[in-house]
């Protein structure tokens, strides 16, 4: 990775407890005017943020192991996405693409056309998040096919709009009490490798083994000509970052080429540069017929996508896609500069590089932890399963107690999965390897004293 410019010191400094009291002044400020059902995991409160720390405040400078989510690859204050907003903005804010259109929207529309897996004729349109990508992608499936069913898969999350909530497996906090949602959702089971068991003969379920056991699924319970869409994460996110076994992702594709139906990759916690690749499908070499994405594409500005094949999103007629801030110029900005610094940073090969680190640190300790059942992951998207000593049975309470741990200490770690026992990495992109070094060894350390305790 060629050096970045950082802006702040890239330390790591503790000078109050958590939360310090400015924190705290606005934590009582916010319970009077924000609804409660907006929860934060960090109870302390951003004043700066640049390369791979975190500036509170009060003035305690935290390391960053979570990057907003997986958006701030380029860094939260990276120059060049900050010139090109500042520009931007002292041009025009607002048009609408939709009623007075603009070159910005026209240039991240071929830099996705360029970037993303195959070398087929695509389109693109533009939102603001993650859930409006998805659901635009199945509504191009459903209008372009012509049938309705969309096939999800367990551990998934796609999004809280009403339709993605439907599309996304874990109940609480995502989906309890806001039904009814969205018709013609079915799930089929997830190649989880850690999670899959063993064959008879003792081998491991492989990938093609366990797309046969999905699409058994799929055949029998809703039948394939049903089938508008296959919506599926190369590389699952809130579900606990699972990497499904080798071959599954193939199979899969597969399978919806042979039977007409849509297969659409949601990228939007794993593209653009995250895993290594431009896109976590490259990995298997699949080309899929829709890329959703949004998080990292536009350096912490709100901006969504779905790129994929011209005859599936140009069947949709005229006025049928679209919305007010889709493609906003500010964003688009933003999202060609970031695009650019991901290419002159080479973060794609600094992905590649964080996982060669982490990975090695992590699965030495798991040898002398009792508590880590699996290290996984892709590039600077990684995941550590915590689990009872010696066992499979989840560890949530172990969990927690490492992410408040690694926070007292100056290190903002994420949880996510299914059963609340997955430790997420996702450092920006750009952080050194002097932070790094530092980050993991209060993440060893923190492991360690839980360990013992459990």
């Amino acid at each position: 990775m060629s050096t970045p410019a950082y802006r702040l010191p890239q330390e790591r400094r503790i000078v109050t407890e958590f939360p310090g009291p400015r924190s705290a002044a606005l934590a009582q400020r916010r319970k009077a005017v924000v609804g409660a059902g907006v929860a934060s995991t960090l109870p302390l409160y951003v004043a700066d943020a640049d390369g791979g720390v975190i500036v509170d405040v009060d003035g305690n400078s935290l390391i960053d192991l979570g990057a907003g989510i997986a958006v701030t690859s380029v860094g939260a204050s990276n120059p060049a996405v900050v010139a090109a907003v500042q520009d931007q903005v002292a041009h025009f804010t607002h048009t609408c693409f939709m009623i007075a259109p603009y070159e910005g929207y026209i240039e991240v529309a071929e830099k996705l056309a360029e970037l993303t897996p195959g070398d087929h004729d695509k389109r693109s349109v533009l939102f603001n998040s993650g859930a409006e990508a998805v659901e635009n992608a199945v509504k191009i499936a459903r209008y372009a096919t012509g049938r309705d069913a969309v096939i999800v898969f367990d551990h998934a999350y796609h999004g809280r709009t009403n339709l993605t909530m439907a599309l996304t497996a874990k109940s609480m906090p995502y989906k309890s009490g806001f039904g009814p949602f969205a018709p013609e959702i079915y799930r089929a089971p997830m190649s989880y490798p850690f999670r899959d068991g063993l064959n008879a003969d003792g081998s491991a379920v492989t990938g093609a083994q366990a797309a046969a056991r999905a699409i058994s699924v799929i055949e029998k319970q809703v039948g394939a000509d049903n089938v508008a869409a296959i919506l599926i994460e190369p590389v699952q996110g809130e579900g606990g970052f699972i990497v499904p076994a080798e071959g599954f992702l193939p199979a899969i594709d597969a399978w919806a080429k042979a039977n007409g139906v849509v297969f659409i990759a949601d990228e939007v916690q794993s593209g653009f540069a995250r895993t290594g690749a431009w896109f976590a499908s490259e990995h298997e070499g699949i080309v899929p017929d829709l890329v959703t994405m949004a998080k990292g594409i536009a350096g912490g500005m709100p901006l969504a996508a779905v790129t994929g094949r011209a005859d599936l999103i140009d069947a949709v007629h005229p006025g049928g896609l679209g919305g007010t801030y889709g493609g906003n110029p500010v964003a688009c900005a933003a999202a060609v500069a970031a695009i650019e610094q991901m290419t002159t940073l080479d973060l794609n090969g600094r992905a590649r590089a964080i996982e060669a680190t982490v990975v090695a640190r992590l699965t030495a300790l798991a040898k002398n932890v009792d508590i880590i059942g699996d290290v996984r992951g892709r590039g600077a998207m990684l995941a550590i399963e915590l689990v009872l000593p010696g066992g499979r049975e989840p560890n949530p309470d172990a969990t927690k107690a490492i992410a408040a741990a690694a926070l007292n200490a100056g290190v903002v770690i994420l949880t996510c999965g299914t059963y609340g026992n997955v430790i997420r990495l996702l450092p920006p992109l750009v952080i050194s390897d002097e932070l790094l070094d530092e980050a993991l060894t209060v993440l060893e350390d923190t492991i360690r004293t839980v360990a013992q305790e459990n």
